[in-house]
Order: structure tokens, then sequence, then C-alpha cells
């Protein structure tokens, strides 16, 4: 198999390849990643003279990069993970989420249509499906209307369908999964978890958005990387899978406090800041059509999973804090403030 892996050098992307080229020794991997502020070619770089790995930096609204990449590799196979993905980053700035997640979208459902691909798999999130009350016992499932209350998750839901329009009307032989909140290694230091660990490791406080209460499905990212596995090699063409990594509702408040307990530290770490505009309260994911129709279930529990992740964190300290210099500081302090 020959694979072009879109956003590779991203958090799951990365992740995705380093499992992949582990699992299937024999398969050629193309990264085509634009290197915005979220790629990271370090995340890569235990493969990188691998000689079934090769790096193209590049747009994926390049159509012509696109085609050229697809034909000239002989690709069979596309995972489609590159997005802009911070729901906060969309409400500072939307045009970078409609270019790259929805042109970028269909640039490449183009080429794969031109060059007939045999696979497109659409990496999406739970996030298209709006937002559930905290009093709620409903999950979103597949067949969850689209409700998209943030710039990010708009052109996500548009890029969703998209894709699942090009099966309809090309039948292009597609699969889209839309996952709940990933965390794991080499996750951007943006995003709550690895935040909190890495402004702990720091000395500094940790932001917590309003009262905290917010609740997310939580997915360890070595297992979306086994679920998207089961989806390509045995999902059925037209078809959308949920991936969840949760069993049990858990706020972001209780995250918090267990990290702060793996590292030994007590509530006092905590700094409540101002709530960003339309924050979702609640997702929770019914992940149960994956695991009926393809056997696939998270293989860690949160609690595992989280000291896992701090324990990455706190052993490849030179990783990120090279990231959280520069822009990143900027872009923390219209978020935070000067926590």
């Amino acid at each position: 198999m020959n694979l072009l892996v879109t956003g590779g050098a991203g958090f799951i992307g990365s992740n995705f390849i380093l499992y992949w080229l582990k699992k299937y020794k024999e398969d050629g991997i193309i990264n085509l990643d634009k290197l915005t502020y979220a790629g990271n070619p370090e995340n890569l770089k235990s493969i990188e003279n691998n000689p079934n790995y090769k790096f193209v930096k590049g747009d994926i609204c390049d159509a012509e990069l696109v085609n050229k990449l697809m034909n000239d590799e002989e690709i069979d196979t596309i995972v489609h993970f590159a997005a802009e993905s911070h729901v906060d980053r969309s409400i500072l700035d939307p045009s970078p989420f409609i270019k790259t997640n929805i042109i970028g979208t269909y640039t490449l459902l183009e080429g794969a249509l031109k060059n007939k691909i045999k696979r497109f798999h659409h990496i999406s999130t739970d996030e298209v499906f709006g937002s559930l009350s905290l009093d709620s016992k409903e999950k979103f499932n597949e067949n969850t209307p689209y409700s998209p209350r943030s710039p990010y998750s708009a052109s996500k839901a548009s890029a969703d369908h998209l894709v699942s329009a090009y099966y309809f009307t090309y039948n292009l032989p597609v699969t889209i999964s839309n996952c709940s909140n990933n965390f794991g290694p080499f996750h951007f230091p943006e995003k709550l978890i690895p935040l909190a660990i890495t402004n702990i490791l720091e000395g500094k406080k940790v932001p917590v958005y309003g009262d905290g209460l917010y609740v997310r499905d939580w997915l360890f990212v070595e297992d979306h990387c086994t679920a998207i596995d089961a989806i390509i090699n045995e999902g059925r063409i037209g078809e959308t899978y949920l991936i969840g990594g949760m069993t049990e509702e858990i706020s972001n408040m209780d995250v918090v406090l267990k990290i702060l307990k793996i590292m030994g530290k007590d509530e006092s770490w905590i700094e409540f800041v101002k709530d960003r505009p339309g924050h979702d309260r609640k997702y929770m994911i019914d992940w149960s059509k994956i695991n009926n129709k393809l056997g696939w279930h998270p293989k860690h529990d949160f609690d595992e999973a989280l000291k896992l992740t701090v324990e990455w964190y706190t052993k490849n300290q030179d990783w990120w804090k090279k990231i959280k210099t520069g822009e990143y500081l900027n872009y923390y302090k219209k978020q935070y403030g000067k926590i």
C-alpha cells in the first residue's frame, strides 16, 4: 500500500505515521505537510532515514502538487489529517480554516478522483455535531444532525459534506471518521492537557475556562491510530465511524485535577480565566458502531493514558520548550493574559 498522509507532521498525523510504519513495514508513506505553526518535523525524526518514508513540504490547496504526488508516487490510499484545528484560533481568525479545511479538502478530492485513488479516508471531529447540555444523557452517533458552532467546526462540517458528496456523486471510495478530543505524545501545547502539564513543569498556573465544568470525550492518540487502521482495512466504503475513548463523563476541571494529582500539585495551581465565545458545553461519543462492526475498542483507560502523557512531556522537555516561544507566547497572552 502506498499512502499519501496529509498533515503528517502534526500531532495525530505524526503519531499515525509512526504507528503505521512500525506495523506495516512494507508500505510506503508520503507525508505532505505545509509546516504551519503546529507542524513539527521533529515529531518524525526517528524515521527520517526510513526508505519507505518521504516528506514533502507543500500545501494541500496546491492542485498541481497534489496531482503530481498522487501520480508520480503511485498513491492508492489517502489519509487526510491536514486541517487548521484549534477553536480558539478560529475565533481570532477564521480565514485559514476556510481555506485549508474546505478548499484543501476539495483539492484533494479532485486529485483523488482524477488519479483513481482506491481509498480516501477523511479524519474529522465530533465538534461538527454541536453541543450537548450538561444534564443530557445523549451521545453523538453517526446519525446525529450536524450543528457546528465555531468557524473551526463549521469548516470541518463543510469538508465532511464534500467528502460524502464525492462518494454519492462520483463513486469515490471514501470513509469518514469523527473523533473526540485526542491527547498524547507530540500534542501541541495550546490544548488543555499538554498546556496543563507543561505549565506545571514551568512553574506556571493552569488556565481553566469559565467554571471548568465543560465535558469532553478523551481519546488517547495511539488508540485513535488503531481505529483508523481498522477503518482503512475493514471499514465499509461510504460509511462514517465515530471514534471515542470514554465510557463515563469527565469535566475539564476533573481532568486538570487528575493531572495535578499525578504531578504532586494542589488546586492552588488552577487559575480560572474568562470563558471563550460560544464555548460548547459538552461532547460525548457513542462509539458502539466501530466496536460492533469492526471490533475496535480503546486499549488504554483514561487514567493510564494520562499518566503516560505526563511521563512523555516530563521526559521530552526539549521538544515542547522550543515550541512555547515566539508566536506561541503572543497567542498565549491574547488568550490567557499574564498567567
